[in-house]
């Protein structure tokens, strides 16, 4: 091997110590079926932050019990996502399998006590979150606080509601990402029916004061603008992952 072909790495930045609130959709219905939360969107990160030092926890907005959607749980009949390993780990772990038995709701948060916030996508967020006003505060007081955002997939739905202290939105002056057009229409058509009675860029587009971007339908991509961090979807879990502990880390 000559010298030219070297390549060296170091390790990533150092968070040890920082504390991250992870917030997960209650369990709802979609079309008549159950949904939850997207499972590699919260367990993907979750590992990533830990591996890196962090401590994290997991909320609802009610608190209690929360689910994987079935299809994106690795043991679930219906799964699309076998061979998920992080969340099979997740899910058999001594204690933090146990994190989604009774989750604290986030009445019970307080933001002091973090350095971030995240937000996992999945079927639950569109259905739950739109109307949600103290969720919508909370995360709006985390970004006021000058604390870090992120959201991925579905649960950047928050950037059309979320409403600062001043009445502007959060997203406005914003660049972001999150479940794109593309993707809903991919599955519309393998289930043969619309899904969700609104979209992500859509509602977007309709805000002049904000700019959303998609990569390619399933394409990992994720954007940081400032304290805030979007990413596409669960293929995008590891970009979005860099981009959090590289804002921690500052």
């Amino acid at each position: 091997m000559t010298a030219s072909s070297v390549i060296r790495r170091h390790a990533g930045p150092d968070v040890t110590g920082k504390k991250v609130l992870y917030i997960v959709s209650n369990p709802a219905t979609l079309l008549g079926f159950p949904v939850g939360f997207f499972a590699e969107e919260m367990t993907g990160p979750f590992f990533d932050l830990v591996q890196a030092g962090c401590t994290v926890d997991i909320a609802s907005p009610k608190g209690g019990k929360v689910e994987f959607d079935g299809f994106s749980d690795p043991e679930n009949a219906a799964t699309q996502y076998p061979d998920d390993l992080i969340t099979l780990g997740f899910k058999h772990h001594a204690r933090f399998g146990r994190l989604m038995e009774n989750t604290p709701s986030i009445a019970e948060v307080d933001i002091d006590a973090y350095d971030a916030v995240c937000v996992a996508g999945g079927g639950g967020p569109l259905v739950t979150f739109k109307d949600d006003t103290a969720l919508h505060r909370l995360i709006a007081g985390f970004h006021e606080a000058g604390k870090i955002v992120g959201m991925i997939c579905h649960g950047t739905c928050l950037m059309l509601w979320v409403r600062l202290s001043d009445g502007t939105l959060l997203a406005d002056g914003k660049t972001w990402t999150g479940y794109p057009d593309s993707e809903e229409e991919m599955m519309n058509a393998a289930l043969g029916t619309t899904v969700n009675a609104y979209t992500i860029e859509t509602e977007a587009r309709k805000n002049p004061n904000t700019t959303f971007e998609a990569a390619a339908p399933l394409a990992p991509f994720a954007i940081r603008d400032g304290r805030i961090i979007t990413g596409q979807q669960q293929h995008s879990t590891r970009l979005f992952s860099d981009l959090l502990i590289e804002a921690l880390a500052e």
